[in-house]
């Protein structure tokens, strides 16, 4: 691909190689391969269940460790509310539905509901008559716009989501709140949010007002960061026919791919373990206690396949490792960290076997929650053929399978469980050094999706999922937990469900 002397220096600002660009405009052209899937892992075939018997000492695993742990709770956070209120926008536009009706129905069981009647006051609107004299068109405006809330352009992070006799609170002070119950290490919670770089002031503003409030209830210090997406992980934007997308100046369009890009946020977190969850999924304090006994649970699956993963390296290190050793670390990879060697492994001399071992061995390791699939979109938990020929367990979206073909769309439609966003990381090997994450994506991974700018059609590109084939390359367990610690907010409509809202 012929770039000028203003594109090159445009890539270079952006802080992406010319041959990074290359790849991704092939992706374009060729596509993503799609995964090969196996078989959905299920209860007992990749999925852990964790019984209420074995619960006090998982607990009590992760309550001795946390205090010798450097923990960090690390939340997405940019995603912007506009898809939560798309009911509400095409309410504005006149086009009203049934969830429109709940929501002026029950205006006064949001979160936000004072603060849209202070807002309209402020402009010397009426709440109240507006509502009497079925206004909604107005009431609406003041919600979504910047006449008057601005809910529409905000980010979730800093919408009121719950109802409290001290106050409302937003999914951010939240995650305050659920974070010091779990990423505790001796009284210093570290709390990391990614942002989008137009909402950050306010996010530091709202930490900034609340921080010292929370840390007085909780008895805690909180040690809040935030970073923002890279802008070397956008890709390049194309026309229809691959050729590269440009704007009205003639510059090349760049475009954010997606939270697979957050890898390299992630990858700038110092920590031993490190919890990841969305910023939508929280939920009132009176029902917190699931989500935190399962996300300590998940961190003590972590620490005891951390613990086997560093003995088994150390019986493998010496030359001449007996057949005993590799028949143990073949039954560590099969029954703890679901892994199946290639078809030919047998076939393979013991160096070559070493090898492959000491390979597996030394890679991130990420404990993965797993709710029954109740029709939520989500990644589904399957067994996928590796590159190496290996199988193991991937986080896999529906895009990422080939539906076409009726034996993968049959073993697609048998999971039962999907992904809430719901992990806990090891980032560490067993010396303590930090593993570089993107050297363990799958860049064969990724989305290829029609967008438009001034009117013109394009294609955009999305790097593979944070925790789909940025995560490829991982030691990987996949663990059931409760469907009462997934409880997101897609809707505004949801946040109306019993909850989210106060009993």
């Amino acid at each position: 691909m012929q770039f000028t002397e203003q594109d090159q220096a445009q890539i270079q600002a952006q802080g992406i190689t010319s041959n990074q660009i290359d790849q991704q405009i092939q992706h374009f052209v060729q596509g993503f391969p799609y995964l090969n899937v196996i078989k959905a892992a299920t209860i007992g075939d990749g999925i852990v269940r964790v019984s209420d018997e074995q619960l006090p000492a998982y607990l009590r695993r992760f309550d001795e460790a946390a205090h010798e742990r450097d923990l960090v709770k690390f939340v997405p956070a940019s995603g912007a509310a506009t898809r939560m209120f798309k009911s509400l926008f095409a309410a504005l536009d006149g086009k009203f539905d049934k969830s429109v009706d709940e929501v002026f129905a029950r205006l006064t069981d949001f979160a936000f509901y004072d603060d849209l009647k202070a807002a309209m006051t402020a402009k010397g609107a009426d709440l109240d008559k507006a509502l009497a004299e079925n206004d909604r068109q107005t009431v609406l405006r003041f919600l979504l716009t910047d006449e008057g809330l601005d809910y529409g352009s905000l980010p979730k992070g800093l919408l009121k989501f719950h109802r409290y006799l001290d106050g409302p609170r937003t999914p951010v002070e939240e995650h305050l709140v659920e974070g010091a119950a779990y990423a505790n290490s001796d009284g210093l919670v570290r709390i990391h949010f990614t942002v989008s770089p137009e909402h950050r002031e306010r996010f530091e503003q709202l930490i900034q007002h609340e921080k010292a409030d929370y840390e007085a209830w909780l008895g805690v210090t909180f040690a809040i960061s935030f970073s923002e997406q890279k802008k070397s992980t956008d890709t390049i934007s194309v026309n229809t026919d691959n050729s590269p997308f440009r704007n009205a100046d003639g510059s090349l369009l760049f475009r954010p791919a997606g939270h697979g890009a957050l890898i390299e946020n992630l990858n700038d977190i110092d920590a031993d373990i490190v919890f990841i969850k969305n910023i939508d999924n929280v939920v009132p304090d009176e029902i917190k206690e699931p989500t935190v006994t399962y996300k300590k649970v998940l961190a003590a699956v972590l620490l005891d396949a951390q613990q086997q993963i560093t003995r088994l390296q150390g019986l493998l290190e010496a030359d001449g490792v007996s057949e005993g050793y590799l028949a143990e670390a073949d039954e560590l990879f099969r029954r703890t960290l679901f892994t199946l060697p290639p078809e030919d492994f047998d076939s393979l001399s013991n160096e070559e076997k070493l090898a492959y071992f000491r390979r597996k061995l030394d890679r991130p390791v990420r404990v993965c929650g797993m709710v029954k699939n109740v029709g939520e979109p989500g990644g589904g938990p399957f067994w996928a053929k590796n590159d190496d020929g290996s199988v193991s367990l991937q986080v896999v979206e529906s895009a990422q399978i080939d539906l076409t073909d009726p034996q993968q769309k049959a073993i697609f439609d048998e999971a039962t469980h999907f992904n809430p966003v719901d992990l806990v990381c090891g980032l560490k090997d067993r010396e303590g050094n930090k593993y570089n994450l993107p050297d363990f994506r799958d860049p064969q991974t990724g989305f290829i999706t029609a967008k438009s700018k001034d009117g013109k059609d394009l294609k955009a590109q999305e790097l593979p999922g944070l925790w789909n084939g940025a995560m490829a390359d991982w030691n990987t367990i996949f663990v059931e937990v409760p469907l009462i610690t997934f409880n997101p907010v897609k809707t505004v409509n949801d946040l109306l469900r019993k909850e989210h809202q106060p009993s």
